[in-house]
């Protein structure tokens, strides 16, 4: 009956080794150093091999359950809840989801290998045409990449909305924010938290998103480029999702896990879902992903910058000569007071900050006004006699019948004369 023996490459390199030492080409001393291990390791492989031939270098464990494997029920069990309770996880999060609420503990590579076995898990990812890799910064602050991911965040539980997301490029920290959509209002209040929290970067890698550049002028700065130019914020426009894809696979994680963390405590509005990430999501994220040791942080000071006047939506308005102006088609009263009020036809700035007050400014100078609910009445000029040298005196002005009336004036006014005196 032929037997068919299966050998490693390393057992047989033992062999070849083992061949040798019978044909004295070897002693087992040389042997032992040549294989890396004991002569009396050596001597019991030799023993088998005498007594088994080749069967006798494989290992004693082929084909049998190792002794350092985890428990069979721990399996079944972990199995279980991933049907149950993580069906849609991935190996690596369902791993420590098991070790924070079960206490099953468990490496990724072994999860990974079981929900495989129990074909649920396939592990297959899309191939995506190779890219050169751009190297980080070297200092946190130079660069910053913001993006919006607008998803379908609460699965249902409430209407979509969109993470804003803001990473480092050098270390990674993340700063995140739900809003309704990707607006200006939305992004200006966002950069505004931004630098009072963490300074003012060296330059900001954004879309081409029309929040971001003017579509029908780009060489028109919109509200967010302005407050990045008085900033002193270099704006770079990225030619390519790939371009920006640091955040791009941030925002791929986040529509993983930062879900499945929000479906866990059960929110399903905005409003907890951001006191949820300023609480637990964004400092646990941070401290696992992000790495800031050893990285110099030149982020510039915000502290005296007035933020609300930079962090605003701003309009030029022409002064009318009744001092009103119109925005929003309706009409505001200038008021005087310790600032000088413009004059007629000068252009104002009308700034709306975020929270939502309006201001008027002249040459850096506060105005003080008054919103109108009807348009002002114009005044009616007084009454002004024309000049004695006037062209309407002329006597070729109104023709004949004109003429006849300056005569008739002037008979009236001489003296009539005696003819018979």
């Amino acid at each position: 009956m032929i037997k068919t023996i299966t050998l490693s490459s390393y057992e047989m390199e033992r062999l070849k080794v083992i061949l040798r030492i019978g044909h004295h080409q070897l002693t087992v001393a040389e042997a032992a150093e040549s294989l890396d291990m004991s002569e009396r390791q050596l001597y019991r492989i030799l023993q088998r091999y005498r007594a088994e031939g080749e069967a006798g270098l494989c290992h004693r464990l082929r084909g049998r359950r190792s002794n350092k494997a985890l428990a069979e029920e721990l399996r079944i069990r972990a199995l279980r809840l991933y049907r149950e309770q993580y069906f849609d996880y991935g190996p690596t999060l369902f791993a420590e989801k098991l070790s924070v609420y079960h206490d099953v503990s468990v490496s990724r590579q072994t999860a990974t290998r079981w929900l495989s076995l129990a074909a649920l898990w396939s592990g297959n990812r899309k191939k995506r045409p190779h890219r050169k890799k751009r190297e980080r910064r070297e200092t946190i602050g130079s660069l910053i990449q913001f993006d919006g991911s607008p998803h379908d965040w609460f699965e249902g539980r409430a209407a979509e909305c969109c993470l804003l997301v803001a990473i480092d490029d050098a270390s990674n920290r993340q700063m995140f924010r739900f809003v309704p959509v990707e607006e200006t209002y939305h992004v200006l209040a966002f950069w505004r938290d931004y630098v009072e929290r963490y300074g003012i970067p060296a330059e900001i890698y954004t879309d081409w998103g029309s929040v971001y550049i003017n579509p029908d002028n780009p060489e028109r700065l919109t509200p967010f480029g302005r407050a990045l130019k008085t900033l002193g914020i270099r704006h770079i426009k990225a030619g390519s999702p790939q371009a920006k894809g640091r955040v791009e696979r941030s925002n791929r994680t986040h529509q993983d896990r930062l879900i499945k963390a929000l479906r866990e405590h059960n929110i399903s509005t905005m409003e907890e879902a951001n006191g949820f990430l300023e609480a637990q999501y964004m400092n646990a994220h941070n401290h696992r992903f992000a790495h800031t040791n050893g990285l110099t942080d030149i982020h510039r000071s915000g502290a005296g910058i007035d933020l609300a006047n930079i962090f605003c939506l701003e309009e030029i308005r022409h002064v009318y000569n009744d001092w009103t102006i119109t925005l929003n088609a309706q009409f505001i009263q200038l008021l005087k007071s310790d600032a000088p009020l413009p004059p007629p036809r000068s252009k104002v700035i009308v700034r709306q900050w975020l929270d939502g007050s309006l201001h008027i400014f002249w040459k850096e100078h506060q105005l003080a006004f008054k919103p109108l609910k009807h348009k002002p009445k114009s005044l009616p000029r007084p009454p002004r006699p024309p000049a004695p040298d006037h062209p309407w005196r002329s006597k070729f002005v109104g023709g004949l019948s004109a003429l006849r009336k300056k005569h008739k004036t002037l008979a009236q006014r001489e003296p009539r004369r005696d003819l018979g005196a």
